[in-house]
């Protein structure tokens, strides 16, 4: 089964929404506001990698000149990032939307980096965040992306845990702020509990999966959990009453009747 760090953090807050969302195919689609930071977030995801690619920005910039404003933004706030010199001989690796894969215990582990930074001796990963950077950063160091992103690096290249990091960048600032940047160090000992904890979450997963093809449904969370009461399918497990103006008008589809949402952008929780 191909799994990326969308499907272990869904995985790890709830089995259940796991299996409705990636096995029952059963999904619901976002809100107004959301739409709009989903469609702004894959636009801006879009300009950046066609920069690294060398292709012209205009007609996106002059179809929503917002983004050609965060971009020059970011320049200004990470100027060594776009400023590099390619005829350098340490500078040996550089890409935009840099695919990685990893077969562990008999399924496919995928990561794609927004821009991957490489020399001989060490390795950067960069993310590009379309919304202003979180008071509490707990959430993203310990969040599935963070973890499997360096973890994949180092499994996949000749690079030491220390030899790598990882950076997200959040593009829209504060109010009284421009782009900011948490930049994330790693090393062996994280790397060793990212692979035990991966294997353990794998572990259940197989569980879960054969559970499954038995006709036995993916655990719920306790009921007391707060995931619930944000969640589409809390009315589907039986976690709320039905009221009329829950969840607005939203209401499951089979993800199969929906456009391809595979690179939506993350929406801050």
């Amino acid at each position: 089964m191909k799994l990326s760090q969308k499907q272990l953090n869904t995985l790890s807050v709830c089995p259940r929404r796991f299996q409705q969302t990636y096995l029952d195919q059963l999904i619901s689609p976002p809100s107004p506001d959301q739409e709009e930071r989903i469609i702004w977030g894959n636009r801006f995801h879009l300009l950046m990698q066609q920069r690294e690619l060398g292709l012209p920005l205009d007609q996106l910039i002059a179809a929503n000149p917002q983004l050609g404003q965060d971009l020059t933004a970011l320049i200004q706030a990470a100027p060594h990032l776009f400023n590099s010199d390619s005829n350098s001989p340490d500078q040996t690796f550089r890409e935009a939307e840099h695919q990685r894969t990893l077969n562990f215990r008999g399924h496919l582990i995928l990561g794609i980096y927004d821009l991957l930074i490489a020399d001989q001796k060490k390795a950067q990963i960069i993310d590009w965040k379309t919304y202003p950077r979180p008071q509490n950063s707990d959430h993203l160091i310990k969040n599935w992306q963070t973890r499997l992103y360096l973890y994949l690096l180092v499994e996949t290249s000749n690079y030491l845990p220390e030899d790598v990091s990882m950076t997200y960048w959040f593009v829209r600032g504060n109010k009284n702020s421009g782009p900011q940047y948490l930049p994330l160090s790693y090393n062996s000992q994280e790397h060793q509990q990212t692979q035990q904890d991966l294997t353990q979450l794998i572990t259940q997963l197989d569980e879960y999966l054969q559970r499954y093809e038995q006709g036995e449904p993916f655990p719920q969370v306790e009921i007391s959990s707060r995931s619930c009461q944000s969640c589409s399918f809390a009315l589907r497990c039986q976690r709320i009453q039905e009221t009329e103006d829950h969840f607005g008008e939203s209401q499951e589809f089979n993800v199969n009747k929906l456009p391809n949402f595979a690179k939506i952008e993350e929406i801050p929780i």
